[in-house]
Parts: C-alpha cells; structure tokens; sequence
C-alpha cells in the first residue's frame, strides 16, 4: 500500500509547532534555573515539568490548528498563493513578537512579585505614566528591548527555515487518505488543546493540586496563567475601605490584639481536653442544594426528610444558618476558607490569585485528612483549592469507588456514603473528613438499584408548588438525600469510630422557591431561601440536644468543629466560634447575625433572628424586613438603630471580604 504523504500545510504546523515546544521546555528549564528560591530539587520538580510540558501543548496545538484549517483553504494555503504566504509570515511575526514579549514579562513579573504572570498587570496601564517610570527605573528596559526584536526575528527565521523544509516534498495524491490524515490529525490537536482524557479539560487548577506555589508556578507558563486570569484582572479590594471598617470588625469578630495598622484579625485558642482525653473525629457533610423550607425541619407538609428531622432532636441543630451566597462553589469555598465569596462574575475558586489560603483544617494535627466526592473536583477548580491548602489530603473522587457511575455528577450519594463508611471505618487514628454530596441536583436521578427500596412518589403540581417543589423528580430527589443519609448514619452506627465522631451537615446553599404560608412573605420575596440551610452537629454519645435559634453561617463551621474538639487553632478570617459566647472587647455581647451576598442582582445584606437588612451596591437603594412575620417593620428607634448596625456590619463584612481573598495566605 502506497503511504500516504501529509499535506506542505501539515508538515509546517507540525514543524513550527514542534519548534515552539522544545522552546518553551527550554524556557521553563531556564525558569527553574533563574529562580531557585523555588527551593525545588530536581527531583520533586519532575511532576511540575510534565504537567508544564502538557500546559505547552496545549498553547502549540492551539497554533498548529490555526495554521492546518486556515492554511488548508485555498485562498489562505502559503504554498498556492504569494499573497497567503506573506500574511502568515506577518502573522507568525506577529506570533513571535508576542511569545517573546510574555515570557519577559512573565520572567520580570515573577522576579518581582513572585507570581506568574497574570491579567492583573493590565490594571497597571490605568497609571500608565507611572508604571512606565516604575519600568524603566526598576529593569534593564534597553536590554529587554534588544532582546525582543532578536528573539522575535529568530522565530521568524526559523519559521521561514521549516516553510522550505516542507515546501519541497509532494502533497499526496490519494485525496481519501489525505483528508483522513487531515481529520486524525485535527482530532489529535483537539485533545491536545482539551489537554486530558475526562469530563473537564486541563485547568490552571491542576498545577495548584501539585501541592505547593513553588511547585505550581514552575508548572505553568505565562499564556495558561495570563489567559486563565482575564476575566479578573479587575478584582481588587478597597485598602482605605478595609481600614475604614476594621474597628467594627475586629469588634464584631473579637479580636484581642486589634492593629488597624497592620489589620490584624488573628484569634488563637489554646488546646483543651473537652471531652476526658477523647479526639473526637469529625465528618463534615456539605448537601447539595439542601434548602431549609423544603425540609421537615420547619414543618413542611411533604415531610420529605424525616430521617434528619429526627437527627435534629438528637443533636445541636441552627434554624438560622446561612450561607454567604448562592451556588455550590461559593458555598464549598466560604466553608472551608471562612471567607465570603463574593467574586464577581466568577466565582473565587476560578480565580488563580485567590488559590492560596489559609485553612484551620490544618490546625487538625494528628488527624488524617479527607475529601470524598461523587464526580470528579475538578469543576470550578475545587482541586487546586483543596490540594494547595490541605496538608496531606486524601482525595476520593467517583472513580476511587466501585459503585457505576448514574449521571453526570458521578455515583450516588447512598454509594458515596457507604463507600466513604468503608474507608472511614479502616482508619486507626483522628481524622476529620468532607463529604460532598450531588444528587440533589437536577437531573435528579434516583439510581436504579435502589428503585425496589426508595419508593418515589408522586403528588398534584399544585400541591407540589404550594410547599416549595417544581415536579416529583425535584421532590423525590430531595427525599432521596434523606433516604442517603440514613443509610450513612445507621451504617456508621456499625462501626467502631461512630462513638467517637462529630457529624456536621451543612446545606451548600438553598434555592429560590415559594416559601408559601411555611414562612414570612420576606424570605420568598427577597430571596432568603436562596441561602437558608440546615446546620447540625450530631454526635448522640459526645453532644446534648440543643435547638440554637441565633443567626449563623457556614463561615463559623470550622472554628466551632475546632472549638468542639479541643484544638488548638488561629483564625484569621470571618469565622466564628458558635460555642464561645464571650464579650466583645468593648465589653458588648456580640450580635450573632449573617452575611449575605447576591451576585446577580449585585446586593449585600446582613440577617439576624429578626430581620434582614440588604442595599444594592450600585445605585444603594436599601431595605430592611421583618423575617418573623408579614408586619412592616416601621420606624422606632430601635429599630432604626438596628437598620444602621446592620448597615454598617454589611459594609464591614463586604470590604473586609474582598480583602481577605488576596490576605488570607497560607501561614
């Protein structure tokens, strides 16, 4: 059989691209040579530089597709028309141009700021005069110039140089086979440019899951982190804002050694043996869209989580938690981080700067630490949050676990209970570990093998939307989350470590629906039930009953499961310790209220037991409801005094908040 032979247009983007490969390999080589206060061996940098090396790919391949289907068409093929070949070696003049220009810059950011570069460098061009004189007094400027037009004209040669080499050898005459080549070979640069066999692409998050800044930043290369940041390269924070409203804070939060200065939030508490020697594990559970007003908990008719309702009595269980903000990233980010996210667009978890923080899971020592999730963590770049800043983390994804796959959100939560159970079970020491759940989430199913066990049930759709459910499958998904947690607990109930462990549930946020007559019009006119979740500490051997009706938040979990335990922690951040009922340092007993942050309609607010305080933040129209029932709060002074408090604690959280996410680095 005769061979078939790539087209002129082929074997030039395969040339050209291979060529910028080797050099951006070399270039990472040259990265880790420059700046060894990486303090990364050769060794522990293996893992960076394959994963580099796919990043690279991926930036190749992007040009070789470019080159193959336009130099493909006829009027664009460099090798049938004078004029085409000119326009791309403008173009890849151009290319060269730039290639040069970002690995500069990257190698002088990074010099300078210790990141990679990324789109906030754009922000210096709102003080061009100044940033240019900062340039020109702070680098070589002459030399980097010199350095550019060289290098730029290199590339070109050498791209002119691999234009010859392929121009001499025939196309192939068999126009099948050619153009079975051309597809393989698109298809092939397609998985380079996706960058992974799975359901998510290669993401600037898989160089954070290496396990360290150092390690993360000689993975990437300017264009994956520069392209990866556009969308904000407008987040920022408000400094004088920040100090504006650190008092109130560092009152609200009861910081002992406030420094407006320095803008200090750190409170640390000392280790104590709060239950007779024992470390109590803990198990965090965040449910999916575990919204309060659905549950049995508050008395819906539909009595669709009777099993929890029953844990409620047996545990410490919050009627007013809330969570900072709507949606499944935002709600895992402020749990764990207990920094609001109030990113906007996107969420803080997509966002490289922010990747960096400091968890007080890691005041945990001597656990073993633990993450389970159905599906994958890669989506939103939940991996690069959790494996750059929980030390020594045991990840399990779906594909650990033996149980199918049922949709696209992976295994079933009753499958990823059990299968948690079973490593849990094994374990001989503390540990503290996270369990995420998904089913709750459209499309709803309900796995086949529990079909016979699990009856789904089916009501009128204007029964269905006078208690807050959509249609059955809405309704029986959340039964289902129930139905899945007793198989946990009464599994775990078989197991030795059951005695000895904390559970904590926790809703990732609640949704928009008709509260009805179950609660006062406010939550369902304003949105409330967006946030409003279930919050329970459930350990029947450690734990009395208790039903605590003050307002909290998903932030104050971690400090209160430390606090519970008897660990020795610091925080630096919005959380609060639910069992520490101290005085502020003014001598006042702190107000337990939540914030709350709307991305969408772009609202801040504060709640507390009574009421709900939110103003827009462009235009500040504000409003203040009754969350207790349909009277109009009025006027009083009181009141009044109330609405300024809870004004200015949401100016407060707000501000502090976009600070934290870049000052929350890990200690």
């Amino acid at each position: 059989m005769k061979a078939v032979i790539p087209s002129r247009v082929l074997r030039w983007a395969l040339y050209t691209g291979l060529f910028f490969l080797a050099l951006m390999t070399l270039l990472r080589l040259l990265f880790f040579i420059v700046f060894r206060q990486v303090h990364l061996s050769w060794g522990e940098a293996t893992g960076s530089f394959v994963l580099g090396f796919r990043f690279d790919l991926r930036s190749v391949c992007v040009l070789m597709m470019i080159l193959l289907v336009f130099g493909s068409v006829r009027l664009l093929n460099p090798f049938e028309s004078v004029v085409a070949k000119k326009v791309w070696f403008w173009l890849l003049g151009i290319t060269g141009f730039l290639f040069t220009l970002f690995y500069i810059v990257d190698f002088a950011h990074y010099s300078y700021l210790t990141q990679r570069l990324n789109a906030s460098v754009l922000n210096y061009l709102r003080d061009a005069g100044i940033s240019t004189n900062m340039v020109w007094q702070s680098y070589p400027v002459i030399k980097l110039l010199l350095l550019l037009a060289v290098a730029t004209l290199l590339i070109l040669l050498a791209v002119r140089y691999f234009y010859k080499k392929a121009s001499p050898k025939p196309e192939g005459t068999n126009r099948r086979k050619n153009v079975m080549v051309f597809i393989l070979a698109f298809l092939l640069m397609a998985i380079g440019i996706f960058g992974r066999i799975g359901q998510y692409p290669l993401r600037w998050s898989f160089a954070f899951a290496l396990g360290s800044e150092s390690k993360a930043n000689l993975s990437l290369n300017p264009f994956q982190s520069f392209f990866s940041t556009l969308k904000f390269r407008s987040s920022t924070f408000d400094l004088a804002q920040t100090k504006k409203w650190y008092p109130l804070m560092a009152d609200q939060l009861g910081v002992p050694d406030p420094d407006s200065g320095l803008l200090n939030y750190t409170r640390s508490y000392p280790a104590r043996d709060t239950f007779n020697g024992i470390k109590p594990n803990v198990v965090l559970v965040i449910c999916e869209s575990f919204s309060s007003f659905r549950t049995s908990m508050w008395g819906n008719p539909m009595n669709a989580t009777p099993y929890f309702n029953e844990m409620c009595r047996n545990g410490i269980f919050f009627k007013y938690c809330f969570t900072p903000s709507y949606g499944t990233a935002r709600g895992v980010w402020a749990t764990l981080t207990g920094i609001p996210d109030v990113e906007i667009p996107k969420t803080a978890s997509r966002n490289m700067a922010m990747v960096n923080q400091h968890m007080i899971i890691n005041d945990f020592k001597d656990y073993r630490r633990m993450y389970f999730i159905g599906g994958s963590a890669s989506w939103a770049n939940i991996r690069g949050l959790l494996m750059n800043n929980i030390d020594s983390l045991q990840l399990y994804e779906g594909d650990d676990f033996s149980a199918p796959k049922v949709d696209v959100w992976g295994i079933s939560d009753k499958n990823l209970f059990l299968g948690a159970n079973d490593y849990l079970k094994k374990q001989t020491g503390p540990f503290f570990a996270v369990i995420q759940t998904a089913d709750n989430h459209r499309p709803y199913t309900i796995p086949k093998e529990d079909e016979a066990d699990f009856k789904k049930e089916s009501f009128p759709v204007d029964t269905l939307h006078k208690y807050g459910y959509e249609d059955d499958g809405e309704f029986n998904a959340f039964r289902y989350t129930d139905y899945s947690i007793r198989h946990f607990i009464e599994a775990a109930k078989n197991e030795n470590y059951f005695r000895n462990t904390i559970f904590i549930f926790v809703g990732d946020h609640g949704v928009r629906g008709n509260a009805g007559n179950m609660f006062p019009r406010a939550w369902t006119d304003n949105g409330l039930t967006t946030e409003h979740v279930p919050l329970l500490f459930y350990s029947p051997s450690l734990l009395k009953p208790e039903v605590r009706t003050d307002a909290c938040s998903q932030l104050d979990i971690f400090p209160s499961a430390a606090s519970l335990t008897g660990q020795a922690f610091h925080n630096y951040t919005l959380g609060r310790n639910l069992f520490d009922y101290k005085e502020t340092p003014s001598g006042e007993t702190i107000p337990h209220s939540a914030f709350i942050f709307d991305p969408d309609s772009r609202q801040i607010g504060m709640v507390d037991s009574n009421y709900y305080y939110f103003r827009l933040l462009t235009g500040g129209k504000e409003n203040m409801v009754s969350i207790k029932n349909n009277e109009p709060v009025g006027n009083s002074a009181p009141v009044e005094k109330r609405k300024e408090q809870l004004r200015n604690l949401a100016n407060a959280y707000y501000e502090t908040a976009k600070y934290m996410l870049f000052h929350n680095k890990r200690k």
